[in-house]
């Protein structure tokens, strides 16, 4: 014979666990009266002083549990005001509400016991009605508050998520973008990351070798970093003509190349709203500025030595090792040795003496990044 199941599976759901409170009294029948008023809707603790109480509150189940406190002030062991002095100290007066419950109700002590963080003052004997609605009211108020803080936090955090996934786009779109003006000069997407990379590496060498001058926070690497993939964007409007011609380029064709400097910082000014941005200044700089040379020898404006940005000097001897260490339309791919030595003695331009010690030092990194296809 099949043995009968006798479990049977409730259909009602799970009681909703009460909030405790907390009556704090060294009379057993203080504490009998507070119980019975609030036994009904709430687990009631008990303890005799404030040490007993501390201890019972500082047990997890009671710290989140404890909706409010009933506390006499003369007690021994510890009284009510050293409770309230110790229950500020570890940060709980601000979550739960204690209510001073005592014959004395002199204003001296009213005013030291709101002064340490009391709620409310209530004289003894009690009235159990007016107790209650006085507790309960205080207590719906910290709910209340609870409840608006826990909002306010779900809030924050789904704009910062939100923050991020516009951060992340912003950061596709600008990737995107230069990697799709390198394929119209024939190059890969991965020269601007390359660049981003060795942005990197050198600014964050400059910080260690020199941080009083050169104070960048990891955030405005990462920035700056980002910014110097714009750094063509300029060449967006130069002819595929100019842009992709095998040989070497006439004058007129040079001085026309040139001008991506120019187009690069108007395409930037075309979105005004952004110029407050951090980003969006560095990216105006590296864009007008990263062929600019240490002795004024560089274009479009001239600048020389500490006229150009650090940021903008890092980028600008970043893109010349990439390109001089990668094949070009109109030129083959020299060997990374070859390359750091025509950047170190000026034939590719003059540079930061700053800037050149640090890419010596980090040479061998370096040429892990170029290498990298």
């Amino acid at each position: 014979m099949k043995q009968e199941n006798k479990a049977e599976i409730s259909s009602e759901a799970p009681e909703k666990e009460k909030d405790s409170i907390l009556i704090v009294d060294d009379m057993e029948i203080n504490r009998a009266i507070l119980c019975e008023i609030f036994r009904a809707d709430y687990t009631v603790l008990e303890a005799e002083n404030g040490q007993q109480a501390m201890d019972l509150l500082l047990e997890p189940q009671n710290t989140e549990s404890v909706t409010a406190i009933l506390l006499d002030i003369v007690m021994p062991v510890m009284d009510g005001f050293e409770f309230l002095e110790k229950l500020t100290l570890l940060d709980l007066s601000s979550r739960i509400p204690v209510f001073l419950i005592t014959a004395d109700a002199s204003e001296e002590s009213m005013r030291k016991g709101y002064q340490l963080g009391a709620m409310d003052v209530i004289g003894k004997p009690v009235i159990p009605y007016f107790v209650k609605k006085r507790v309960e009211s205080i207590v719906e108020l910290f709910r209340a508050r609870r409840r608006l803080k826990a909002a306010v936090q779900l809030q924050s955090l789904q704009l910062l998520e939100k923050e991020q996934e516009i951060h992340e786009l912003n950061n596709a779109i600008i990737e995107t973008l230069s990697t799709a003006i390198e394929f119209r000069s024939g190059e890969s997407g991965m020269h601007v990351r390359r660049i981003r990379r060795l942005t990197q590496i050198l600014l964050e060498s400059l910080r260690e070798s020199n941080g009083e001058k050169y104070a960048f926070t990891d955030e405005e690497i990462r920035q700056i970093s980002q910014a110097a993939i714009m750094h063509d964007v300029g060449k967006i409007a130069i002819s595929d003509a100019i842009l992709n011609k095998p040989g070497r380029l006439t004058d007129e064709e040079f001085e026309i190349m040139k001008t991506h400097t120019i187009k690069g910082s108007e395409i930037l000014d075309l979105i005004p709203q952004h110029k407050g941005n951090q980003l969006y200044q560095y990216a105006y700089d590296i864009c007008r500025h990263h062929h600019e040379r240490w002795d004024g020898g560089g274009y479009p404006d001239h600048l020389r030595g500490e006229e150009i940005a650090i940021w903008t000097q890092v980028v600008s001897i970043a893109d010349v090792i990439d390109a001089l260490t990668h094949e070009r339309v109109y030129k083959k791919a020299i060997p990374f040795d070859e390359a750091m030595k025509m950047i170190c003695s000026g034939q590719c331009g003059s540079f930061n003496p700053e800037l050149l010690h640090v890419l010596r030092i980090n040479a061998e990194h370096i040429r892990s990044v170029v290498s990298s296809q």
